[in-house]
C-alpha cells in the first residue's frame, strides 16, 4: 500500500512531529497535532471516479488517512452513512432543502466508531497494547469494541451516571471500566495522572492525532454526496468537537487536491444551555473557551465542561461565517419525539439539539428558506 502521511505538525504553533511512534499533543505546546499529507502528489495520481469501485465505508478515503499498511485497518464495517433529505420536517421548518446526515448507522450506533477506528488502527499500527479514555459514553463504547477487535487492553473512565447503554456495553467487550463521581474533565484529569504509571496511551479527543482523521470522514463523505459541492449550513451537536474540527480540515484537504472548490458552509455550533462554553466563547469575542461551571444536561455527549480544541473550533465557526446557540434541555427532548414524528428516524438528545436549534436560527435570520441545511444525528436512541 502507497500512503501519502508524511507527519504531524501542530495545530497551533506548526511544529513538526514524527509519525512513526506514538504521540499525543504537541510536545512544545501542548496543542492538538494534525496529520499532514503528500497533498501536491494527489491530483495526478487520485480522481473521484476512483472512488466508484471502493465498497462504501470510511476507509474508501484512504490515501487522505493515517494507516500506512492497510493490514492495521480495525474494521467493524464503518458504513457510508445516508444523507437524508427530511421532506416533512423541512416543511415544519419552512426548510425545503433540509438534509439529516445520520450517524447512527456506524458500528455501536454513533458517530464515535469512525474516531475510534482510526485511533485503534493507528495504535495497532504503532505496537500500542494499553489504550485509556475518559468519555461521557458513546466514545467509550466505541473504544471498547474497537479495542477488543485489535485484542488491546482498553480502560475506561466515566461518569457515574453514564447513560447504561454505554457501561454495558463497555463491560460486555471486556474493557476495564472505571465510574467516577464528576464529570468527563474529571474522569480525563484520572487518566492523565494515572497513565505514565499504568503504561496507558491516552485517547482522549484531540489528545492523540488520529481520531480527528476518523471523524473528517464525514465531510468527506458529505462532499461526494452532494456532488463534490457542499451545502450552505451544517448544524454540528458540539462537546468536544472534534467533528466539526475534522470536517474543517478535511475541506481543506479536498479544496488542495482540487476536488471542491473555495466555498465553506457556515458551521453552526450547538451545546446545552447548561453546558455551553464554546457559546459563551463565541458571544464573548473570544478566541479559547474558560471551562464551563456547573455543568448539566440530558445530552451526555454535550456535557464537556472544556475542549481542548476550543480555539479550533471557534476558528471554523468564525472563519465559515457561522454561530454557536445553546438549547434547552425542554427543547432538546421535544426534537427527540418531532424528528421521529416527521421523519421516522429515531435520535440521541445530542442530535436532537440540532433539531431544536432550528427554530430560533430561522427566527433570527440566521437561516432561511434558501438555504441547504444539514443536520448531523450524531447517533441513535439509546437507554
Amino acid at each position: 500500500m502507497h500512503h501519502y502521511f508524511k507527519h504531524l505538525e501542530c495545530s497551533n504553533c506548526g511544529e513538526i512531529h514524527l509519525h512513526t511512534v506514538p504521540q499525543n499533543v504537541c510536545l512544545s505546546c501542548g496543542k492538538p497535532l494534525f496529520a499532514r499529507y503528500s497533498l501536491e502528489q494527489l491530483p495526478e495520481t487520485w480522481k473521484p471516479e476512483h472512488l466508484q469501485s471502493r465498497p462504501a465505508s470510511l476507509w474508501r478515503y484512504k490515501e487522505l488517512l493515517p494507516i500506512c499498511d492497510e493490514k492495521h485497518i480495525v474494521s467493524l464495517g464503518e458504513t457510508m452513512t445516508p444523507i437524508i433529505h427530511t421532506k416533512r420536517l423541512g416543511e415544519h421548518f419552512g426548510l425545503p432543502e433540509l438534509w439529516i446526515k445520520d450517524e447512527s448507522r456506524l458500528p455501536t450506533g454513533s458517530f464515535k466508531a469512525r474516531g475510534l477506528a482510526m485511533a485503534v488502527s493507528k495504535a495497532k499500527e504503532l505496537s500500542i497494547n494499553k489504550l485509556a479514555i475518559p468519555s461521557a459514553g458513546n466514545a467509550a463504547t466505541a473504544l471498547s469494541v474497537y479495542a477488543a477487535a485489535a485484542d488491546i487492553s482498553a480502560n475506561i473512565f466515566m461518569p457515574k451516571d453514564t447513560p447504561t447503554f454505554n457501561i454495558e456495553t463497555c463491560r460486555l467487550a471486556g474493557a476495564n471500566v472505571t465510574l467516577i463521581d464528576g464529570l468527563i474533565s474529571d474522569a480525563g484529569k484520572i487518566v492523565a495522572e494515572r497513565k505514565a504509571d499504568e503504561g496507558w496511551f491516552d485517547v482522549s479527543t484531540l489528545k492523540e492525532p488520529y481520531r480527528v482523521e476518523g471523524k473528517k470522514t464525514m465531510g468527506f463523505e458529505l462532499a461526494e454526496q452532494f456532488g463534490w459541492k457542499l451545502p450552505d449550513v451544517i448544524i454540528y451537536p458540539t462537546g468536544g468537537g472534534t467533528g466539526i474540527v475534522g470536517m474543517w480540515k478535511g475541506f481543506e484537504e479536498l479544496e488542495t487536491i482540487g476536488w471542491i472548490g473555495k466555498k465553506r458552509p457556515r458551521f453552526i455550533s450547538v451545546q446545552s444551555a447548561g453546558c455551553a462554553p464554546i457559546v459563551k466563547a463565541w458571544e464573548d469575542g473570544n478566541t479559547s473557551a474558560e471551562p464551563w461551571q456547573d455543568a448539566h444536561t440530558i445530552a451526555s455527549g454535550l456535557r464537556v465542561p472544556q475542549a481542548i480544541g476550543d480555539f479550533l473550533i471557534l476558528k471554523a465557526i468564525r472563519e465559515s461565517g457561522g454561530t454557536a446557540v445553546a438549547v434547552t434541555d425542554d427543547a432538546i427532548q421535544d426534537a427527540m419525539q418531532l424528528l421521529p414524528t416527521k421523519e421516522g428516524i429515531l435520535t440521541c438528545p445530542e442530535g436532537a439539539a440540532t433539531v431544536a436549534a432550528l427554530e430560533q436560527l430561522l427566527s433570527d435570520g440566521t437561516i432561511t428558506s434558501s438555504d441547504q441545511v444539514v443536520l448531523f444525528n450524531t447517533g441513535g436512541f439509546q437507554t
